[in-house]
């Protein structure tokens, strides 16, 4: 592979997928780049492996960042198929076949690709059919995520579970669970509880059916407030009886539907809404406020704020969780606010405008102080109270609209911006004088972003080591 590592077969999908996304022909785009349109053509396959200068100028004439181009993963499902099947028939077993080259034309559909690799994979043995590429695991979580809007973000079908759960162990109502009861619940599902040294890094928890044993990281590797997270968490597969996950959209489902248990269990809905609705009534509620009550973290009091708002208080609102460059890692919105999207309507991955809180509080005075703003954007003007997660350097967003601003916490900072992304000259495009004076003049060497939903094996639990999960349970089934 040529430029460190860049798949040539991968870079002339993504050429090809953001041309036409633009309607521009290869004789159009060799006109600006000063190339023939049939060496594109060439690099557009994967038979030319492009110096890095005419990258730059390919991405400059579509008018999208270089990074764009180097990404790792096909930009469809259509091109994944197409980059398998050239090189499945690089294949010394499709090779010694010695069939005439089959080129995926657009009569070619994507069924029969679909049937060609899995019979290949079949036969070598080959993962490929196991993996779901980032693109489909974000149009997997836009789907969810559109659900969830549409419900509120409130299950009321979780939320009755959990509270049968807590009234069997007999949760006293109010403030927050003890260790006896996260034990007792734990035996109410029929499951012991033990903190182990070797759990596998890969994992959060294990859980040995067989002696009904849920395994934790100990104390020094896992917090006391970690723990009870997980540990619920895992209860959450039981008390909601899933299955082994199918499909990588399966995976996700349960993967929100365990959170949002263990949220429920710790944050159990009617002390919570008691607590909520006279917050609203004296226009003080504040996450943090949820947070020390229930000793959750700050996300998850957070999450389990957007639960019950709309259900609860008449409230419409939005959480985003995202790193200091503004990548988006988890979001949800019912307010009216527009999260940036890409072209299949995933968020996960995309960039925050610089002027939003979630990106303006890692560079206010005190970045570990509550970072409380009003932000004008071409959709309406929002509120919003952003912290900082010290230990994994991440923003923890919640916010409303200006009218429901009344009611929060914070609502009389006078930190003021103005947004205007996506359109206009806001925050993606540098002003006409630095651009004037750096353009053609520097060059950023570009992190990585291959952690936002990279390629995932579907399996019990993707990304897990089983052999390190099996050899721990056998370890200690020996104790």
């Amino acid at each position: 592979m040529a430029n460190g590592g860049v798949d040539p077969l991968v870079l002339g999908q993504r050429i090809r997928h953001f041309r036409r996304e633009r309607s521009m022909t290869l004789d159009q785009l060799g006109e600006v780049v000063g190339r023939p349109a049939p060496y594109l053509s060439l690099i557009e396959n994967g038979k030319r492996e492009p110096r890095i200068g005419l990258i730059n100028d390919v991405a400059a004439a579509l008018d999208v960042p270089a990074v764009d181009l180097l990404a790792a993963e096909a930009p469809s499902r259509r091109a994944d198929l197409e980059v398998r099947l050239e090189r499945a028939q690089e294949h010394p077993l499709y090779e010694a076949l010695d069939l005439p080259h089959l080129k995926p034309s657009a009569k070619l559909p994507d069924l029969a690709l679909e049937h060609i690799l899995a019979l290949f994979d079949e036969v070598t043995g080959s993962p490929g059919r196991a993996l779901v590429t980032r693109e489909e695991a974000r149009i997997a979580n836009s789907e969810l995520r559109k659900e969830m809007q549409l419900r509120s973000n409130y299950f009321a079908e979780i939320e009755q579970i959990a509270a049968s759960a807590l009234a069997a162990v007999d949760y006293a109502g109010a403030g927050s669970l003890t260790e006896r009861d996260i034990q007792n619940l734990a035996g109410h599902f029929g499951f012991g509880l033990v903190r182990a040294q070797d759990v596998p890094p890969s994992v959060r928890s294990v859980t040995d059916l067989e002696n009904r044993l849920i395994y934790v990281p100990q104390r020094d590797l896992l917090s006391t407030r970690g723990a009870r997270s997980v540990v619920l968490q895992t209860l959450g597969r039981f008390a909601l009886d899933h299955a082994d996950p199918q499909t990588f959209g399966e995976y996700l489902r349960q993967q929100v539907e365990a959170n949002y248990f263990a949220g429920a269990v710790l944050v159990p809905e009617g002390a919570a809404v008691i607590y909520l609705v006279s917050a609203k009534a004296e226009r003080d509620l504040a996450i943090e406020d949820m947070r020390d009550a229930y000793y959750v973290s700050y996300e998850m009091a957070a999450h389990r704020f957007t639960n019950l708002a709309t259900e609860h208080l008449d409230l419409r609102t939005h959480f985003i969780r995202s790193d200091e460059l503004g990548t988006t890692w988890k979001a949800y919105a019912n307010d009216g606010l527009q999260l940036p999207k890409n072209s299949v309507g995933a968020i996960e991955g995309q960039r925050l405008c610089r002027e939003w809180g979630a990106r303006q509080a890692f560079h206010s005075e005190d970045k570990f102080s509550m970072h409380y703003q009003y932000t004008d954007t071409p959709d309406g003007s929002f509120w919003c109270g952003t912290h900082i997660d010290a230990d994994r350097m991440m923003a923890i967003t919640v916010g409303a609209s200006f009218d429901d601003a009344q009611y929060f916490r914070g609502r009389d900072t006078d930190r003021h911006a103005t947004s205007k992304c996506p359109d206009g000259d806001c925050c993606r495009r540098p002003p006409i004088g630095l651009a004037d004076r750096w353009s053609g003049k520097s060059w950023p060497a570009v992190r990585p972003n291959s952690h936002i939903l990279a390629a995932m094996p579907i399996e019990t639990i993707p990304g897990v080591d089983m052999v390190e999960v099996y050899e721990f349970l056998d370890r200690h089934a020996e104790d």
